[in-house]
């Protein structure tokens, strides 16, 4: 009785897995994202101002520089699944994970992103369950810590600057400033209590959320809870028959993945406003200005961020790029290379990765 509720949790789960990639999924965030453009069109968009952009080699130059940050960061995200993974899946497997992966995010809410589709992706490749609860969870804990370190040493160097241009103080934050400083607060909470979890205290971790919500106000998260809590035992013990080389390659390419996502606008900042300095100290006040507005954005209750992000980009760089025509340009460019370039690369790859799915299991 017990093995044919679990069948159906499972098929249950596979379902709902399925039903959240697919390709139809992409016709919200799509419009969301159109209407944020269209709206920077109508406010900020001169036709005068448009023609004195000079399509140079410069701007075709780092463009092209922006398409290879792309590249690069899909790479250090396959280069960390399949060290991850010890190897058991080829460059071109992770490649195509990676891809439906993103795709899964793009077509989900920012504060949720797509790491619960990958449970379910990771597992249709021949993964144990132990190994694809370890994988998924070491990824998350990794992108939480590349946001929770990274920030304060910017803030140290850069100060208040790097959360709204011109800011001296905390007086001077305004809505974003103040955004950002909260859900760093919540960050660090949710990290610890993964963190504890999965180096120090799985068991005491898993109890503790039982015991939670294992009330009337919080009754209906107790199944949850106590299935984070068993995960957490689960990627604990896997992680810790890790070797210290896996744990490094998985870092570098955190590390790599998450620098060259933010050089992508920073090489559409340089190739539409060339008067800007190429010194490092500039460029490294504007990349912890970029990463600052990214953390805001990951806490969108919009599939991708679409429109939020759009509106966003504006407000925190209005002092690098001092033309709202050339700020709407830049942005639009940045979208259809970080955003809407997975959302139809998802379309292709998703259908094919299903069928190859279904192939299987009709053949076993």
């Amino acid at each position: 009785m017990k093995q044919e509720e679990a069948w159906k949790d499972t098929e249950k789960d596979q379902h709902k897995a399925l039903k959240s990639i697919s390709p139809y999924r992409i016709i919200i965030p799509a419009l969301l994202g159109l209407a944020g453009v269209f709206y920077m069109l109508w406010r900020n968009f001169d036709p005068e101002e448009f023609k004195r952009i000079q399509w140079t080699g410069h701007v075709y130059f780092w463009i092209g520089m922006g398409i290879l940050t792309v590249l690069i960061r899909d790479l250090s995200y396959a280069f960390r699944l399949r060290a991850l993974t010890n190897k058991e899946l080829s460059w071109w497997k992770c490649i195509e994970v990676v891809i439906i992966w993103e795709f899964s995010s793009a077509v989900s809410p920012s504060a949720l992103g797509g790491s619960a589709v990958a449970f379910f992706i990771l597992s249709q490749e021949k993964l144990s369950v132990a190994r694809t609860v370890t994988i998924v969870t070491y990824t998350i804990v990794l992108d939480a810590l590349f946001m929770l370190c990274t920030l304060p040493i910017l803030f140290f160097i850069f100060g208040f600057d790097i959360l709204r241009p011109g800011a001296q103080s905390f007086g001077d934050l305004g809505q974003w400033g103040y955004l950002a400083l909260g859900f760093y607060i919540f960050m660090i909470v949710y990290s610890i209590i993964f963190a504890y979890g999965i180096f120090w205290g799985p068991q005491q971790m898993k109890r503790l959320l039982g015991w939670a919500t294992n009330n009337r106000l919080l009754r209906r998260f107790h199944q949850g809870a106590i299935k984070l809590g068993e995960d957490l035992v689960t990627a604990s013990k896997g992680l810790k028959e890790q070797g210290w080389r896996i744990h490094l390659q998985a870092v570098v390419g955190t590390l790599l993945a998450w620098i060259f996502r933010f050089l992508l606008i920073s090489c559409l900042v340089i190739a539409f406003t060339p008067e800007l300095p190429l010194t490092l100290r500039f460029q490294s006040e504007l990349y912890a200005r970029l990463q600052t507005m990214f953390f805001v954005v990951m806490f969108s209750p919009t599939p991708g961020g679409a429109g939020i992000i759009e509106l966003a980009f504006n407000g925190f760089l209005t002092d690098y790029v001092h033309s709202n025509t050339h700020a709407t340009v830049i942005s639009t460019i940045w979208r259809l290379l970080s955003y809407y370039l997975y959302l139809a690369a998802g379309a292709l790859v998703v259908p094919v990765w299903i069928r190859a799915v279904f192939k299987g299991k009709r053949e076993q």
